[in-house]
């Protein structure tokens, strides 16, 4: 009776039943994927190209500095880079032309925004909504916000092409007031945060998604001195983040373990803002 009823239901599912015989293996994938990561050189970007590498997709870089062969030892890692200053509105067109260029018209399966700039004062004090200078609003706002805007524009009829996915880094900053990032910084992550919803909808309809992921304290540059000391005793699982944790998160992200996910912002922070 009981078998007569799980083989009923199992007659009504639509997902195929395969009883105790092997699943069939998935088929290969037709081509080798390619994702564009800003802010590759350190840090988190430099964790996302590592992870993406490793799992054998074509990686399109771009960032201030130059390529580093001896820290970035992946095939095609030279031709692969563009060098440009994400704040500098008059060279972002090039840049974008430029990693076209690259692309050479085959889809792009993943853009990943991760650039992002937090200036300090003079004596590495924290820049607020007083003392901001007016040129430093300007470039952050470019950098952090308009940047991964007009690159997705750009690009996006090599995103609709594979039907891709574009992942914005945003911080936890955006949320809370954060006793080391400036208040431009912060606004900024805000201000992308609600353009990672607006670009989920105006892009879903073309198969592009679109969602951000917000870290908390993660082991770079970036951190500013006495960060661990400070934030370590609050987090509830007593330790700072790792670059490859992030990383990881924005692998799936680009896959299809998540193709039905858009306009969401995955927050990593070890349950700092529990």
């Amino acid at each position: 009776m009981v078998m007569n009823e799980i083989a009923n239901v199992a007659a009504k599912c639509p997902v195929p039943h395969h009883g105790g015989e092997p699943r069939p293996e998935k088929p290969a994938p037709e081509r080798r994927r390619t994702i564009v990561v800003t802010g590759a050189s350190r840090g988190i970007g430099h964790a996302i190209v590592r992870k993406f590498a490793d799992e054998n997709w074509r990686i399109v870089t771009c960032s201030r500095h130059p390529f580093d062969q001896v820290r970035c030892p992946w095939s095609s890692g030279p031709e692969d880079h563009v060098v440009v200053d994400l704040s500098d509105r008059h060279r972002l067109g090039a840049a974008i032309e430029a990693l076209r260029e690259r692309l050479q018209g085959q889809p792009l399966d993943a853009l990943v925004n991760n650039a992002g700039i937090s200036p300090k004062g003079p004596s590495g004090e924290r820049y607020n909504s007083l003392t901001t200078p007016d040129d430093i609003w300007m470039k952050v706002f470019h950098v952090n916000f308009l940047a991964p805007l007009f690159l997705a524009r750009g690009l996006i009829k090599e995103l609709i092409a594979a039907r891709g996915a574009i992942v914005n880094i945003t911080s936890v900053v955006g949320s809370r007031v954060h006793p080391f990032a400036g208040t431009a910084y912060a606004t900024s992550k805000a201000a992308l945060s609600s353009l990672t919803r607006e670009m989920a909808a105006d892009f879903g309809s073309l198969g592009v998604r679109v969602n951000a992921i917000a870290p908390g304290e993660i082991v770079t540059e970036i951190l500013s001195p006495g960060t661990e000391e400070k934030f370590v005793p609050l987090i509830p699982m007593k330790r700072l983040g790792r670059p490859e944790e992030v990383a990881n998160v924005v692998h799936f992200l680009c896959s299809e373990a998540s193709s039905y996910m858009t306009g969401e912002e995955i927050n990593i922070n070890g349950g700092q803002l529990l």
